[in-house]
């Protein structure tokens, strides 16, 4: 079986293109995942997901872990086959989803034990336990088990959760073991503070991972101070690696975390806006729902090639949306997530002609002319 392994192949500034190899296939950067929460990527079948031009999708252990659970996704053959996507998969590691949307969770050393927020059942999430989740599912690429603090936080709080997590990581690490062709990474802790992002990064580089990702951020502390941590916590971590951004994001965050040196992100974003009737165009965010659109005859955008733009009209996707028509969601979430993979594969050429500023500017040129509604 051939390894994983990654390679830069071009830099402009801060930026860098390059690929991951795995023995499912290539995983062009910088990359964006789209998220196949319950191992579907909602409203899109697997060979449409493929057809925007995606090399990887995400999936979720915590959410798998409860429905159907992972020891029956592993029975079935494992996650790859169970939901015929035959490329990589990345998961992550239920610890965020815990903070998120477990109820009566309760945090110790160990791990963390929780209630669903399904039925209410009882669960325990450790390091080890995470690590064998995800070995069920046949992961390519498995998040170490951290702890995930909403911001705003006090520094203590930070600190005292980014070493937890860094005791996690050593766990998590030695729970993944020995698997040629998988990936383990770790994930850099530390809220906004400068210091603890440091020791985080010196502490994962310690225990080793084969890619590292920057956590902690988009949850709640805005575009400009997470953008202000990203000008030096990938600068913290090994430059021969991965870096992966958790949880981004909208289209001008994902510019700005390539500029700083990001190679890797997701978002449910594309899919959750299609289902609610936002689409992302170059010129800003279409909702699709406005009255405006009703006698509408252009498609969304003139310059898409995805079949909504390429087929369908804006009056028609008005209608649908009104309607409650299933391929409204079906439609506004392929050219969404067509849109985000021609913004990568425009990244990946400006960075390696070396003319990223001049796409970023032309891109945030584009916006500002357009006819943007609030998202």
């Amino acid at each position: 079986m051939s390894t994983f392994s990654y390679k830069i192949l071009g830099t402009d500034g801060a930026a860098r293109t390059g690929v991951i190899s795995t023995p499912r296939g290539e995983i062009r950067t910088p990359a964006f995942m789209p998220v196949g929460t319950a191992a579907t990527v909602k409203a899109m079948m697997p060979e449409s997901v493929r057809a925007t031009g995606a090399d990887i999708l995400l999936g979720n252990t915590y959410h798998l872990m409860l429905r159907p659970t992972a020891e029956r996704i592993e029975r079935l053959g494992g996650l790859h086959r169970f939901m015929n996507w035959e490329r990589p998969i990345l998961t992550d590691s239920g610890g965020f989803q815990v903070m998120s949307l477990a109820e009566l969770r309760k945090l110790t050393e160990e791990g963390v034990t929780f209630r669903s927020h399904i039925d209410g059942s009882r669960h325990t999430l450790t390091p080890e336990r995470s690590m064998e989740i995800q070995r069920l599912l046949g992961s390519d690429i498995v998040m170490a088990f951290d702890e995930c603090p909403a911001l705003p936080a006090d520094r203590d709080r930070i600190a005292e959760s980014m070493r937890l997590s860094m005791r996690w990581a050593q766990r998590s690490r030695d729970a993944f073991g020995d698997r040629p062709g998988h990936a383990l990474f770790g994930i850099m802790q530390g809220g906004l503070e400068r210091d603890l992002r440091e020791e985080s990064a010196e502490a994962l580089k310690q225990i080793g991972f084969e890619g590292y990702a920057v956590g902690g951020l988009a949850v709640g502390e805005g575009q400009e101070a997470m953008f202000g941590c990203l000008d030096y916590a990938p600068g913290f971590l090994p430059e021969d690696k991965p870096r992966y951004l958790m949880g981004v994001g909208k289209p001008d965050d994902i510019v700005g975390a390539v500029k700083r040196g990001i190679d890797m992100m997701d978002c449910v974003l594309p899919s959750r806006s299609g289902r609610t009737g936002q689409a992302f165009t170059r010129r800003g965010v279409v909702n699709i729902k406005n009255a405006r659109h009703m006698d509408d005859p252009r498609p969304l955008d003139e310059h898409c090639a995805c079949p909504a733009c390429r087929n369908y009209s804006r009056a028609y996707l008005h209608h649908v949306f009104r309607a409650g028509e299933i391929i409204s969601s079906m439609l506004l979430t392929w050219h969404n997530l067509h849109y985000y993979q021609e913004l990568m594969q425009g990244l990946r050429d400006a960075i390696a002609e070396g003319r990223f500023d001049a796409f970023e500017a032309e891109f945030h040129a584009q916006r500002a002319d357009g006819d943007i509604e609030p998202i």
